[in-house]
């Protein structure tokens, strides 16, 4: 009577650690560009506060030259993804990221978002002739002088 073979056969179980090594190696990258993405979106969260403090100040001012009390309207925040969020005169908000906190997938030099308010017509708020007019909507992407890399931006800020 022949024997029946239990388990697998040395080949066999080499093709499975091959197929699961494949596997791994295509998913490893994908899952951490994701985790990168999620930590960016918190630095977008940061910018919230200082999105209505910009708005509000920009909409609300009797004076057309704003571009000296724009800097002030926001309180810089920090947390574990966010190293500090700032206000230039033009009312553009930049988010920089912590990169060591973003699993060095960004470098200290390319670690920042940029938030820029649009009058209708997607024309950018001039803080020295602008005040008193409405935002419309706001621009998101990277940073011009250390910008984050376009593929960990959240959709929302690809779109726009």
């Amino acid at each position: 009577m022949p024997r029946q073979q239990k388990g697998l056969t040395l080949i066999e179980l080499m093709i499975v650690i091959a197929v699961i090594g494949i596997l791994g190696a295509l998913a490893l990258p994908a899952y951490q560009d994701y985790a990168i993405r999620a930590k960016v979106s918190e630095m977008l969260l940061a910018a919230n506060a200082c999105k209505t403090a910009v708005n509000e100040a920009i909409s609300s001012s009797a004076d057309a030259n704003v571009s000296g009390a724009l800097p002030q309207v926001c309180d810089s925040q920090t947390s574990k993804y966010v190293t500090r969020v700032t206000v230039d005169g033009n009312g553009v908000i930049t988010v920089v990221g912590n990169h060591e906190a973003l699993r060095g997938s960004t470098s200290a030099s390319a670690n920042a978002i940029a938030l820029t308010p649009l009058q209708a017509g997607n024309t950018p708020i001039n803080g020295s002739t602008d005040g008193g007019k409405t935002i419309a909507d706001w621009r998101c992407g990277p940073s011009a002088n250390n910008g984050l890399a376009v593929k960990y931006l959240p959709s929302s800020c690809k779109a726009s």
